[in-house]
């Protein structure tokens, strides 16, 4: 299905809403990813989505409805040679090669913006679908934490995924 990343406005935020108020993209997401998720977060989350420039959060675009979120976060400090990957997308949408292909834009934006040697994301134990699409887009699972994360009541295993500059190859 075709997509394209561009950033968020406010006009996404009727479809940010509807599609973000879902249980089954919040369990996987951090407690920052409200449920249920209401207009007044769509607001708040779209204003700091928008404000760095570079943007470096975007939306998942599809026939001009924001269908899901994809971003890079660099990190600072002695963390600087980093920076996180974090993704969702409407349940509609799900397993049509989407967010694939959106981390494949999302890390070739990466390396080409920021002076940075690794992409990393930390998907819960639970969630294999993410860790799938991480391994497809040539991700190597760095490590597992055992039990350190905390959602609805629940102790989960945090993975690392990572991508190495040396390892990555830019979409021609």
């Amino acid at each position: 299905m075709k997509f394209k990343l561009r950033p968020w406005k406010i006009s996404d935020l009727d479809n940010l809403v509807k599609y973000a108020n879902n249980w089954n993209i919040a369990k996987n997401m951090t407690d920052q990813f409200p449920f249920p998720y209401s207009e007044k977060d769509g607001k708040a989350f779209i204003e700091m989505a928008t404000k760095d420039d570079p943007v470096h959060i975007f939306a998942i675009d599809i026939d001009g409805q924001a269908v899901g979120g994809i971003g890079i976060h660099p990190q600072n400090d002695i963390h600087r040679k980093n920076a996180e990957l974090g993704y969702w997308l409407a349940e509609p949408f799900w397993g049509q090669g989407i967010i694939s292909n959106a981390i494949k834009l999302i890390v070739d934006f990466a390396f080409e913006t920021y002076a940075i040697s690794r992409v990393f994301a930390r998907p819960y134990g639970t969630n294999i679908a993410s860790q799938k699409v991480l391994e497809k887009n040539h991700f190597v699972l760095e490590g597992k934490f055992d039990q350190v994360l905390i959602k609805d009541n629940l102790l989960l295993d945090e993975l690392v995924y990572a991508i190495r500059r040396e390892n990555w190859k830019p979409l021609v």
